[in-house]
Formats: C-alpha cells, structure tokens, sequence
C-alpha cells in the first residue's frame, strides 16, 4: 500500500482506501477517485515535486484528454464544454480561445482593437478614467506590434485579432497554446499546484506562490506581464473574501466573464440613478420645509 500511495502522491489526505486499481481520497471535497498511473508525479528527493502535484483527472471525469489543447473551449474539469451560458461557446466556434478572450474589446467586430476600445472596455466594468487609461497604455503599447501585418510599428498601437496569439509570453500558467487554443491541463494545474487548502480559488497568497513558481530565468516581460494581468483580474473579480474563484479565472480565459462584469456594473449603475431619483423629492419636500 505504501508503495502504491508512493507512486501517486496525492497531497494533503485525510484518509485513503485503496483497490485494484484506484485510489480514493477520503475526505476529498469533491470525494475523488484516481486511477493509479505507471509512473510517478513526484518524488521524495526533489520537495518541489511532491509540493506542486498536477491535475490528476479522476476517472469518472468527463474532461477527456486534458492534455490536449482545445481550440475553441475553454474546458475544465467542472466545465468539460467551456461556457455554456447564453450559448457562449456555441456562438464563439469561429474563434480560438485567445481569440475570444479580446473579443470584447472588439465591438465592432472589424478585427482591431483600438486604444479607445481598450478604454471604453475598462471603462464598462466601472474603473476609474486613471486606472482604465493606464490599463490601455499597457496594454495596447506592449501587445501591438507582434499583431501587426507588417515589420513597421503602428502609431496608433492597434491590436489586429487574427494574430493576437503572437502576444503569447512566458512565466505565465502556459494555459495558452503558441497557437491560442487553450489546455484544460495546464489550467487545472494552476489549482492543483498552487489553490493551498482547497479553496476552489487562489487568494493573494496562492497568485504569489504561483507568480514565483511559474517564472523562467530572464524572462523579465513574462514575468511583468504575468504579474499585471493578474492583478487586473484581482481588480476585475474584486472578490469580497478575497478569493478568486476557479470558475471566474476560467470565464477570463474565454473572455465570457467581461460581458457579465460589464452587465453587472451596468445594473448596479441603474440601481444608483434609481435610488437618487427616489430620494431627491424627500430631499425637495424638506429643504422646502426648511426654507
């Protein structure tokens, strides 16, 4: 039995009981079963092995293939089919995975993604003109010129679509293919690697660990562009306990998460303008009483 657990290396069990040929995790949030492998995930004499385990599909899980990249679905272990929600995936068939996760930015659909359209996106979620100006001077100045057509900068810092996929850097979770297709691997193991206690979601503490895991030797852009676009999907999700959920990380992946963080700060806006106009009679009625 020893020797078996041995081979697996499953983190942090309660308690385990073992068969022919699986293993279940007692005390496993989600009571998961995996099949023992030929081979081994990590050994004893290099710690950071048996410390950042990777995803092991269980095998009743209907996420085949993880491996594989998918070139238009944002999968996971929970979200085999990518986003489902008001057909996101069904709708996106014609675009990669990094494709779609610009898509919003392009709402004229022509394929560029202008400075102003960067802005006006950010804007939509409800940063402030500082923080959405800063965040389109990041964005469009650094990943413009691998997108162009041609070898000559574009004074404008466009971003075309069809070639974001060149905007690809290291020290990242390499969630992204060098093609744009998205690996249901490679993104489930930023949770099994680095989600300490199970949380469903990394907090601050996990994204650091991750930060410092993932970085390559030299790789100052990566690892300046990594820590950036996390930070702006900390701003982004603003979760209230601190925690940034599986579920919303993967829907920035694919992008759909824009379009529903837009919606809400859309309503939420309206909801304001509803209560001054509520309140603004009472607030009439007694400075006339006042006066």
């Amino acid at each position: 039995m020893s020797s078996q657990l041995h081979n697996v290396n499953l983190p942090m069990m309660d308690g385990i009981e073992s068969s022919d040929d699986s293993i279940t995790v007692a005390g496993s949030p989600n009571g998961l079963t995996v099949t023992q492998k030929p081979f081994k995930t990590a050994i004893a004499e290099q710690p950071v092995t048996e410390a950042r385990i990777p995803f092991l599909p269980p095998p009743a899980s209907v996420l085949q293939n993880a491996g594989t990249a998918r070139a238009t679905l944002a999968a996971s272990h929970e979200k085999p089919n990518g986003t489902t929600d008001n057909n996101y995936a069904a709708t996106h068939q014609n675009q990669t995975v990094v494709q779609q996760h610009v898509e919003y930015w392009d709402t004229d659909h022509d394929g560029i993604i202008w400075p102003q359209d960067t802005y006006i996106g950010c804007r939509k979620w409800g940063w402030s003109p500082p923080l959405a100006a800063l965040a389109t001077f990041i964005i469009n100045f650094n990943l413009s010129y691998p997108t162009l057509p041609g070898f000559l900068p574009d004074p404008f810092f466009r971003i075309y679509v069809n070639k974001v996929y060149k905007d690809k850097h290291g020290s990242d979770s390499m969630t992204y293919d060098n093609e744009g297709r998205f690996k249901p691997q490679n993104f489930e193991d930023i949770f099994a690697k680095y989600d300490k206690g199970d949380k469903g979601g990394l907090d601050i503490w996990d994204f650091l660990r991750f930060w410092k895991g993932q970085r390559m030797v030299f790789d100052f852009f990566g690892w300046s562009a990594t820590f950036l676009e996390w930070l702006a999907t900390y701003l982004l999700l603003w979760p209230e306990d601190g925690i940034m959920r599986k579920e919303d990380i993967r829907g920035v992946y694919d992008g759909s998460i824009f379009y529903k963080k837009a919606e809400e700060y859309e309503r939420k806006k309206a909801m304001r303008q509803e209560q001054r106009k509520g309140t603004s009679p009472r607030l009439i009625s007694m400075a006339q009483k006042i006066l």
